[in-house]
């Protein structure tokens, strides 16, 4: 216990409170979940809401997410990031699987969703997130072009990087460095 105490002091005062919230739904306590839910709500439907441009979708995914969390707090390793981080993945991961499944009854050739981000405010954002997603969007724009559409292309489409190769008529190996480094220049902006 003292290991896993050792690797929350690295996070922020947040991101502890969080850990500690995941520690506790992992033994089962109900209210420790609705305190996550109230805490990271909105940036799990904003996130899902983006990816999905779809009210009751977004709204069943942030569902899924919260399930998902109940069942999988074990689970849960300080040492691979976040708790936002896990979560934020979490999300990201369940829309883009909704996306999939929603392919593979979609009849038309609406895009999925947006190019890029845009601007569009999205419904129950608080202004930690609307920063958060602000800094992340001024970061993305720090990089080239093809570093940010293949990143874009993996994290908002949920392409897979075969996929981003074929999208951008690339080779593999250099859509793979350009994500590789991409995500070097993300962290190193973000960081700073």
């Amino acid at each position: 216990m003292a290991n896993r105490e050792e690797k929350l002091t690295k996070f922020s005062e947040h991101e502890r409170g969080l850990a500690m919230l995941i520690s506790k739904i992992a033994k089962g306590c109900e209210s420790a979940l609705k305190k996550l839910y109230d805490t990271t709500i909105s940036q799990v439907y904003g996130l899902a809401y983006r990816i999905l441009s779809n009210r009751p979708d977004a709204d069943e995914v942030a569902l899924d997410v919260f399930k998902q969390i109940w069942n999988k707090a074990l689970d849960y390793e300080p040492d691979r990031g976040t708790p936002s981080a896990w979560v934020i993945t979490m999300t990201r991961s369940r829309a883009i699987d909704r996306i999939r499944s929603d392919a593979k009854r979609r009849t038309t050739n609406e895009p999925l969703i947006g190019d890029s981000l845009d601007n569009t405010p999205i419904p129950d954002e608080t202004t930690a997130v609307r920063e958060k997603r602000e800094l992340i969007e001024k970061a993305l724009s720090e990089l080239t072009p093809k570093q940010r559409q293949s990143i874009e292309l993996a994290y908002f489409r949920g392409l897979s990087q075969i996929e981003i190769s074929k999208h951008m008529n690339e080779p593999l190996g250099t859509v793979k460095s350009w994500m590789r480094t991409g995500m070097i220049r993300l962290r190193e902006i973000l960081i700073s």
